[in-house]
């Protein structure tokens, strides 16, 4: 049988575009939910270009962020965003985390989790690092429950192509019960979860339809898709897409999101 295709993020740029937007929109909500103190040191493990990790600069005063992710190409561009900024990203695996124990404050994910062939790993590597008392985060789109903001996307490829979507390799691990599992089973206390919702606004059907086909989980499809296919997705996408009064298509999407702290007292 052949092996689906990896879904990998190697443009920075492309990636702000098609869910950069999005993530920053989450976490916005995230981290008044987290509501951290300033002065924490951050590890923010999968930081991809950088978009969660500026966040956490501009609303967190944090003393410093190291950031972690497999793509050099998003690496790239996170340095050069975050240039003047006391962050430090290195090439590696959110399974097998390069820092020694206790060395952070908090540890965070940011659309990441589903992407973790073994999610609980990941959470244990997260909470090794983490001082006792300090925080271990996440937030993740509700893949299976519809969350993810090209849901609409994803049902419309399975109606003209007859394929289910590419789904990450975890997907199961976004779900609210299975994060709160994870976290306990990790040993994490005063564990929480919650659910938000966000909303993205483009200017046109247009704008939306040409950032939904840069997204790596979907490029298969549409490169397997003739002409009349292409077109047949985009007109029913058009017509389920309500427009405004100015042109403009409004979308939202769902997001699960969990904390915990690593038992002992902080210092």
């Amino acid at each position: 049988m052949e092996s689906p295709p990896q879904i990998r993020f190697e443009d920075g740029a492309s990636y702000e575009t098609f869910m950069g937007v999005w993530s920053r929109l989450a976490g916005e909500q995230f981290l008044q939910w987290l509501a951290p103190p300033a002065g924490w040191r951050w590890a923010d493990v999968g930081c991809g270009n950088g978009a969660f990790t500026e966040l956490l600069f501009a609303r967190c005063a944090p003393a410093e962020v190291r950031g972690i992710d497999p793509s050099p190409q998003q690496l790239a561009f996170a340095r050069e965003r975050l240039a003047h900024a006391a962050a430090h990203f290195v090439e590696g695996d959110a399974m097998a985390l390069p820092w020694p124990d206790a060395s952070f404050d908090a540890a965070t994910t940011a659309l990441v989790i589903f992407f973790v062939p073994d999610p609980a790993r990941c959470v244990a590597e997260l909470a090794r690092v983490v001082r006792p008392g300090g925080s271990v985060s996440t937030y993740a789109w509700d893949i299976v429950g519809g969350g993810f903001p090209l849901a609409m996307l994803q049902e419309e490829i399975a109606t003209v192509l007859g394929k289910p979507p590419l789904w990450p390799p975890s997907v199961d691990a976004a779900r609210i019960e299975v994060l709160r599992s994870l976290w306990s089973d990790a040993g994490l206390v005063d564990v929480d979860t919650t659910a938000f919702t966000v909303e993205r606004t483009y200017r046109s059907f247009d704008e939306w339809w040409a950032i939904a086909q840069t997204g790596p989980r979907l490029a298969s499809f549409f490169a397997s898709m003739g002409p009349a296919q292409h077109a047949e997705l985009r007109e029913r996408l058009r017509a389920r897409l309500a427009v405004d009064a100015n042109g403009a298509v409004t979308t939202s999407a769902r997001a699960n999101a969990v904390r915990g702290r690593v038992p002992g007292a902080s210092r």
